[in-house]
C-alpha cells in the first residue's frame, strides 16, 4: 500500500469516537505508519532467516539448524500482536504440541515448535522437509498480508501491553520453547517490540504523562538489566534451565509490573 493511502486509511480508522480521545487522532497517523514500516522490515527479516533455516534442515544439518533457531524467531516475537491478527497463520507458524490430540507425534502439528521438537528431542531433521517448506510458505504469506494490512491503531498501541502480558502469563513458565530452552531470546524480543511501540507514541503524551513514562522507562530498564545477566557472551542467552525458581520469580515480577503499567497506555491515547 502506498504511504499516502496508508495515512488516509489510518486517519479514517480514528474518526469514530475521536471526540473522546485525549490525543488528536490525526497525531497518531505518523506513528502508526512508522510502525507499519518497522513491522514489514521485521517480517522481511523473518522470511530471510527462515529461508536459511529451511536450507539447513533440507541439508540434514541439525546442528546448524539448532544454532539458527532462536535468532530467526526474534522478528516474529517482536511483532507478535500484529502476526496474531492472522490467526490461521499464527496457528500454523507458532502453535504448541498441546493444541493437537497426539501432541508432538500428531501429523497436524506444524511450524517452529514441531521443528524445535525434532531438532532437540530427536536430534534429527528426518521427515522435517515438508514441515519446513510449509513454515517458509507461511512466513512468506504473513509478510505479504502485512504489506496489504491497514494497521488498527488500538491493536498497535495495545500491542505494547500484549507482548509483555504473554510473557507474564504464559511464557514465563517456559511452555513455549520447551525443547530448546531458548525462552530468554523470546522475552527480550517481546520487550524490544513493546518498547518500540512506547517510543513511537511517547511524543504524544510526554507532557501530560511524564510521570507514567518515567515509570515505564524504569520498568523496561529493570527488565533489560535482568535479562542482560543471562547473556551467553556470544550474542544470545543461556538456557532457561539455568535459571533457578528464584531467578524466574525476579524476571516474572519485573515483567508483571511492566505489563500492568502498559495496560493503561491505550486509555491514555483515547483508544479504549
Amino acid at each position: 500500500m502506498k504511504l499516502h493511502s496508508l495515512l488516509a486509511a489510518t486517519a479514517l480508522a480514528f474518526t469514530t469516537g475521536a471526540a473522546l480521545a485525549e490525543v488528536d487522532p490525526l497525531d497518531l497517523v505518523d506513528p502508526i505508519a512508522e510502525y507499519k514500516v518497522y513491522v514489514t522490515e521485521r517480517t522481511a527479516k523473518l522470511v530471510e532467516g527462515t529461508t536459511e533455516f529451511v536450507a539447513t534442515i533440507k541439508a540434514g544439518d541439525a546442528k546448524a539448524a539448532r544454532a539458527l533457531y532462536a535468532s530467526i524467531r526474534v522478528p516474529y516475537e517482536e511483532i507478535e500482536p500484529i502476526a496474531e491478527l492472522f490467526s490461521d497463520l499464527d496457528v500454523s507458524i507458532d502453535s504448541r504440541a498441546d493444541d493437537y490430540e497426539l501432541l508432538e507425534k500428531d501429523p497436524e502439528f506444524p511450524g517452529f515448535h514441531r521443528i524445535e521438537y525434532s531438532l532437540w528431542v530427536e536430534n534429527s531433521t528426518e521427515g522435517l522437509e515438508p514441515v519446513a517448506d510449509k513454515l517458509l510458505a507461511d512466513v512468506t504469506e504473513l509478510n505479504a498480508r502485512i504489506e496489504a494490512l491497514t494497521f488498527p491503531p488500538e491493536k498497535v498501541v495495545g500491542g505494547a501491553a500484549v507482548l509483555m502480558e504473554e510473557v507474564a502469563f504464559t511464557k514465563i513458565s517456559g511452555e513455549e520453547n520447551r525443547y530448546s530452552r531458548t525462552d530468554l531470546w523470546d522475552f527480550k524480543a517481546n520487550a524490544d517490540g513493546s518498547y518500540y511501540i512506547v517510543n513511537l507514541v511517547r511524543p504524544l503524551i510526554v507532557d501530560s504523562e511524564a510521570e507514567f513514562l518515567a515509570a515505564v522507562d524504569g520498568n523496561f530498564n529493570r527488565v533489560f538489566d535482568i535479562l542482560k545477566q543471562y547473556e551467553d557472551g556470544e550474542g544470545g542467552y543461556v538456557s532457561y534451565l539455568e535459571l533457578t525458581d528464584a531467578d524466574r520469580n525476579v524476571v516474572s515480577a519485573a515483567i508483571n509490573t511492566l505489563a500492568e503499567d502498559l495496560s493503561t497506555l491505550r486509555g491514555k491515547l483515547g483508544l479504549d
